[in-house]
Parts: C-alpha cells; sequence; structure tokens
C-alpha cells in the first residue's frame, strides 16, 4: 500500500550545527535559508522491499530516503519553487519486482516528481521500466546491475556504480592483494544467490579471475531465502580453495559466515564483492568472530569527508546502522531534488534533462566528479573494505584507506 507522508527534520539551526551545511554543503545547490509557507509540496515517491527477505536492507533504504528529505525540508526545501517542501510517498515492494511496478503505476497517477527505488537490482528493473512508460524521473539508488542503465532509458538514472565498474576494480584490486603477499591466491569457490544480483556478479568473476591467476574451482547458486548452509560449506570443506567468494544479500551472507566459522573452514580470505553483509556493522557487531577479517569490494563513504562522518553519526543518533543502503538512497534523493531545483519545475521531461546534466560534488562518497552518460554516474566507483579488530575499514584506493590489509587472514 502506498502512504504519503511530509518528513519532518531538525530545526533549521541544529541542523546547520549539525550537518554542516553552511560550511560544507549537502552537495545540492541553492537550498534557501527561510521557508515560504506558500508553496505546494513536491512529491517524491520511495519504493523499497520493507518486508519479505530483503526486508531489512528495503528499510534501510527508505530511512536514508527519508533523512535526506529531512535535512533538505530543513534546509529550506526547493528554492526554485518557492521553498517547496518534500514530501514522501511510500510504498513497500515486498521485495517482488510486480509489486514495485505496480506501485510506481499508482505514485504516477498520484503526481509525484520523481521516484527513488528500489534496492535490489530485480525490482529496479522493473520499477523504472513502470516509471518509464510515464516518463517519470527515476533514480536507482542500490541496484547495480548494468541491464538497469543499458536499455536507454531516458527517465533513468543512477549516481552510484553499477556491476563492470565495482567487478574490474574488485579484480583489479584482489591482483594487487594477491601480488603483494607472500603466500597468494590460487584457486576461489563462489557461493551466490540466484537473482539479477549474484548471478551477474557470479557470471563476471568467473571470467575475471583466470585472467589475474585464480582458477575458480567451483560456483554455487542458492535460493532466497536459503536457512541451511550446511552442505554448501561441506563442498567448500571438500574443495578447500584458498579464496572464498560470497555474493549474497544480508541474511544468507550471514548465515554462510557463521556456518564457515563453525565448520572451522580454512581459507586464505574471503573476499566479497558486493557483499551482503561484509561492509554491515550490524554484522560486525553482532557476529563479530564471523566477520573477522573478511574483506569486500563495496559502496562506501569516504572516511576522510567530514560532511560523511556528519552523516554517520547523525545517522546513528536516529538509531540507525549506517550502512551502504542508507547513503546511497540519501544519495539518490539529493540528486532527484538538486535536479529539480535546477529545472525551477517538477515537469518531468526538465527533471529528467536536469539530472542528464548532474554536476554534484560528492567527495563524500570515494567518487570523482559526477558526469552522467546514459544515465550512469561515470565518477562513481567503489572501495575495498576489510573487517578489523571490531570495524570496517577501508584498505583501497590508498588515498581513502583508514588501515593497511591484512592477508592471507590465515596468517
Amino acid at each position: 500500500m502506498t502512504d504519503t507522508m511530509k518528513s519532518g527534520g531538525l530545526g533549521r539551526r541544529q541542523f546547520l550545527k549539525n550537518s554542516g551545511v553552511a560550511a560544507l554543503g549537502l552537495g545540492v545547490t541553492g537550498f534557501p535559508s527561510v521557508l515560504r509557507a506558500q508553496a505546494a509540496p513536491v512529491k517524491i515517491g520511495l519504493v523499497h522491499p520493507v518486508s519479505g527477505f530483503i526486508a531489512f536492507s528495503g528499510s534501510q533504504c527508505r530511512e536514508g530516503a527519508l533523512m535526506a528529505i529531512a535535512d533538505i525540508n530543513a534546509a529550506g526545501g526547493i528554492k526554485s519553487l518557492g521553498g517547496a517542501q518534500v514530501e514522501a510517498v511510500l510504498a513497500d515492494s515486498q521485495g517482488k519486482p510486480e509489486i514495485g511496478a505496480s506501485e510506481v503505476g499508482k505514485m504516477a497517477e498520484e503526481g509525484v516528481a520523481g521516484i527513488v527505488a528500489g534496492y535490489s537490482s530485480a525490482i529496479s528493473l522493473a520499477t523504472s521500466q513502470e516509471a518509464a512508460k510515464t516518463n517519470t524521473p527515476h533514480v536507482v539508488d542500490v541496484g547495480v546491475s548494468d541491464s538497469i542503465m543499458s536499455r536507454g532509458l531516458e527517465n533513468t538514472f543512477r549516481f552510484g556504480p553499477g556491476y563492470g565498474n565495482i567487478a574490474n576494480f574488485a579484480v583489479d584490486n584482489l591482483n594487487a592483494i594477491n601480488q603483494a603477499s607472500s603466500s597468494p591466491a590460487k584457486t576461489a569457490m563462489i557461493i551466490h544467490e540466484e537473482s539479477v544480483f549474484g548471478t551477474g556478479t557470479a557470471n563476471l568473476l568467473s571470467e575475471r579471475l583466470p585472467s589475474i591467476g585464480i582458477d575458480v574451482v567451483d560456483v554455487i547458486k542458492h535460493a532466497n531465502p536459503t536457512r541451511d548452509f550446511t552442505n554448501i560449506v561441506l563442498q567448500l570443506k571438500s574443495k578447500q580453495p584458498d579464496l572464498i567468494i560470497p555474493a549474497n544479500y544480508y541474511n544468507e551472507y550471514v548465515l554462510l559466515a557463521r556456518t564457515m566459522r563453525q565448520q572451522r573452514i580454512e581459507a586464505k580470505g574471503i573476499y566479497s564483492v558486493l557483499g551482503g553483509a561484509a561492509s554491515n556493522y550490524k554484522f560486525v557487531n553482532e557476529f563479530p568472530e564471523a566477520a573477522d577479517l573478511i574483506m569486500d569490494c563495496n559502496h562506501w563513504f569516504n572516511p576522510k569527508s567530514e560532511v560523511a562522518m556528519q552523516r554517520k553519526t547523525a545517522a546513528e543518533a536516529k538509531g540507525l546502522i549506517y550502512t551502504y543502503e542508507v547513503f546511497l538512497a540519501y544519495n539518490a534523493v539529493l540528486g532527484l531534488v538538486d535536479a529539480i531545483e535546477r529545472a525551477g519545475t517538477t515537469d518531468k521531461a526538465a527533471v529528467n534533462e536536469a539530472l542528464a546534466g548532474s554536476n554534484l560534488d560528492m567527495s563524500y562518497m570515494p567518487y570523482a566528479a559526477t558526469k552522467m552518460e546514459n544515465g550512469q554516474n561515470m565518477g562513481a566507483a567503489p572501495v575495498n573494505t576489510q573487517v578489523q579488530n571490531g570495524d570496517i575499514e577501508v584498505i583501497f584506493p590508498s588515498e581513502f584507506a583508514s588501515a593497511e590489509t591484512i592477508f592471507p587472514m590465515n596468517g
């Protein structure tokens, strides 16, 4: 069911103090200093799986998007529209692409100015396709499938990196880590979930890993949800790969990692690409032994950015775990509202044109300058992280690194 709400926020003075927007900016241009009560609100649709097997991640996306809306409203709304406040229209895809698409259709009828969706690649494929029927601006928050952006939909945009970029970055950095080791990995097994995300990641890695001297000895697919990884872990124990590469959503990732720990699986490294839990404080805090020394190539913030750290503090003050879902959804809302601000209208064609010309300062992420090509931000990039001493550290690239890599993990 679709629900509409006006996202409240901090008082403006407290917001400026907490977020640093006065000195550093939110990355959105031109927000005014005074609210103008007469401006009609601008509705933005948020479609996320807040129930079902990926509800945790979907709920994190929703919260991040609502934080951005609250911050924008507290900073004065949309100046070019008379200080209009942003109003969230909420929908639950239940983790099902067809439901996500149906909710987008309802939102288009309701007259939303744009949509942010939908966490998973499969849902984002469906929601963006449905939004294209009415040319409604659609910003993908997390979904990484390259097929989302390769269909030529003029209404679809993504500020974060996609599969190809992430997989190439992951393999190149794994090669660097491996070459620097006195005991390099020579074999790997990939354990992946069955949807577009896991299958796409497994296919890309299977193609690339042999080029850096790592033989993929097996690729194992599992269903969503999966509640017992015993048989898969026994296969790992039998084949003894040097590297274990999981590509799963949060619940399955945690269960796989815990089962490996319980079965005393020994490997030189656990190296995730877009790991559902590897770069997640919830996993690290709740299961520190299972998480210890896991490496990941994933979305992450710039730990050397004051703006990024202030947003992390603000999210944690709300009781949130600062996962990539939170800040990617936050960024997606900023990008959409920035386009509306620059367009000076909610006309769909004008907003899409403004999105195509986005040049946001996203230095609070490990990104280069924002540059859109066919809706994809070419300045976006992932980083490599590793769990060390109960924290998540950036280990690559060096300009963002907060710690040195520990590899192999078994000494």
